[in-house]
């Protein structure tokens, strides 16, 4: 199967993305049938999973998202996390294409991401699908109640 991009929600996918989701943060909470559904029928939001072309089970996944700013339609990955048992085998490289090859296709004029330092596989992986380290500082303002 490979990549492919999520239309419908199934149990098996909220099960999944309920797996994967703790091996990219710890504090992620727990995603509902509702939350999934909202994410992949949300307007200019691509949820892309990755499956086991063996057994069809969903080993990865992804999130692009596209908003339009006065200087053109951008996009931003987010969210990407494989399997741990499932690493080091492609399935990260063909979801970062499969994202980028789809922002390309609605028009983006520039994808980007973020990755702490300290995922050393992940910053490599980027750079191996094009993507190179920016001159700037990252901010984020979390008093939003």
């Amino acid at each position: 199967m490979g990549v492919e991009l999520v239309e419908v929600v199934s149990p098996e996918l909220v099960d999944a993305l309920n797996e994967l989701l703790p091996q990219l943060s710890r504090s992620a909470p727990e995603l509902s049938t509702e939350d999934v559904e909202a994410i992949v029928h949300q307007e200019g939001v691509y949820l892309f999973v990755y499956r086991d072309p063996s057994n069809n089970r969903i080993l990865g996944t992804l999130t692009l998202a596209t908003f339009r700013i006065p200087t053109g339609l951008r996009a931003w990955i987010e969210d990407v996390v494989v399997l741990e048992d499932a690493r080091g085998h492609g399935a990260g490289q063909q979801l970062v294409e499969a994202a980028t090859e789809y922002a390309k296709h609605v028009g983006a004029r520039s994808v980007d991401l973020t990755s702490r330092p300290s995922r050393e596989a992940a910053n490599r992986l980027y750079a191996r699908c094009g993507f190179n380290a920016r001159e700037t500082n990252v901010y984020r303002y979390s008093d939003v109640d």
